[in-house]
């Protein structure tokens, strides 16, 4: 094994092709290198919303979770926390349920007997399964409908498998179809919409809000704030779903065929004039004028101002945050500051930022998290951190994190960035 942390220039990918990215940048070519670093997105304990956690964004639904010890020990972390008291329940595997997969026959009585225990009746049922299940094969439409039947109850299944990762539907947005699938069909209301894509709501202060109450739309919802089951039963109602994560996009096709609803795409970017162009395109799908002039002025005075008191700062920028570390290391590129290394995960979907990156800055060093040659990674001198994994890399930089459970999006992420950036800047 080399001792050095395997990386490639800008440059060096822009030339290999999306077809010809080295093992080293393919998690399914290799041992993954799970560090402090990866742990955050690489681990049943993973912090932020993972399959369990999300399944639980059906308002006033309770949680079974079917899994050997080793799998479950995480998520009384969770238990710890006001808002998931008397949410997850835990039904243990023992040797001779995985051999045999005599487990399958109590999870229904397990699902009974989580109701005798509550004070009030939940409004669903999410059964979260793991591995164990996946290799099984076992069918749990089958085993939902026993519950429902037992209970009275929806029965949700929600999928831990880490096997389906490199799949064409993953975990994460396996539960997101999984949480939107108690939808049912209802009369559709010309102003209203949902916003998709999250667990947590996005910032208030996001200008997507008076944006669209600015062409006429009057109800906007996320399954985030909604309280109760009748506010998720709400959005049936919805005339459009906006999706804000490419991983909410299978959850969006399924609402569109069994209900209905049409969805419009959108990313989270953070090039200003991307951003705006976005706007454009999006009013153009809704027959309007979307005139975000103010909020783009706004953000470019912001990056100016930080530009001038802090000059043309070098960054490290990690893929632990809410943004994509290629997208927002090219904005950082095209403001005037410099990026010296990304630590990412090149897919199809920001590939295609890479050449006009390589432009900018070919020599800028991209890292793989998960290559286990990341063990021998040399700390390189940067000014500050964009990203919790570069908090592990650079632990003496001044930095931010960029992760918490509120979603920025829009030019009101890119205004939030660089003003948590000017807090944490410290004079140089």
């Amino acid at each position: 094994m080399t001792s050095n942390a395997f990386y490639k220039t800008a440059k060096e990918l822009a030339e290999l092709g999306l077809a010809g990215l080295p093992s080293e940048m393919k998690s399914s070519d290799h041992l993954i290198y799970s560090s402090p670093a990866t742990l955050y997105f690489n681990s049943p304990g993973a912090k932020g919303f993972g399959v369990k956690r999300a399944g639980l964004a059906v308002p006033e639904s309770v949680m079974l979770l079917v899994s050997p010890g080793c799998c479950g020990r995480n998520t009384s972390l969770f238990r710890s926390a006001p808002e998931y008291k008397d949410k997850f329940f835990f039904q243990l595997l023992d040797d001779t349920d995985i051999v045999t997969g005599r487990h399958l026959t109590k999870i229904p009585e397990a699902c009974e007997e989580i109701l005798t225990v509550l004070d009030k009746k939940p409004s669903a049922i999410m059964i979260c399964i793991t591995c164990v299940d996946a290799l099984l094969g076992t069918d749990m439409e089958r085993i939902c409908k026993k519950v429902t039947e037992r209970t009275g109850l929806p029965a949700v299944a929600c999928y831990m498998y880490a096997l389906t990762r490199e799949k064409r539907l993953p975990p994460m947005a396996a539960v997101r179809t999984a949480v939107y699938s108690l939808l049912e069909k209802d009369e559709k209301v010309p102003q209203d919409m949902n916003i998709m894509g999250y667990f947590s709501p996005l910032f208030n202060s996001s200008e997507i809000y008076p944006l669209m109450k600015s062409i006429g739309i009057k109800n906007i919802r996320e399954i985030a704030r909604c309280k109760t089951f009748d506010e998720y039963k709400e959005m049936s109602r919805a005339n459009f779903n906006l999706v804000l994560n490419p991983e909410a996009r299978a959850a969006a096709q399924d609402i569109q065929e069994r209900l209905g609803i049409p969805f419009i795409e959108l990313l989270r970017l953070y090039r200003p004039e991307k951003i705006h162009n976005q706007y454009k395109l999006l009013g153009n799908a809704l027959g309007a004028d979307i005139d975000d002039s103010s909020y783009y002025e706004k953000t470019k005075k912001v990056i100016r101002e930080f530009k001038e008191k802090h000059g043309a700062v070098s960054f490290s920028v990690g893929e632990i945050q809410n943004g994509d570390p290629i997208d927002i290391s090219l904005m950082l590129l095209e403001e005037g500051f410099k990026v010296p290394e990304i630590f990412a995960t090149i897919g199809e979907l920001n590939y295609r930022l890479l050449r006009p990156l390589a432009e900018l800055s070919p020599d800028t060093k991209i890292y793989s998290n998960l290559s286990p040659t990341m063990m021998f990674y040399e700390e390189e001198k940067v000014d500050m951190y964009i990203g919790s994994d570069c908090k592990y890399y650079h632990p003496d930089t001044p930095g931010i994190e960029w992760c918490d459970d509120k979603q920025p999006f829009g030019y009101d992420a890119v205004i939030k960035l660089f003003e948590q950036l000017d807090q944490n800047t410290k004079k140089r």
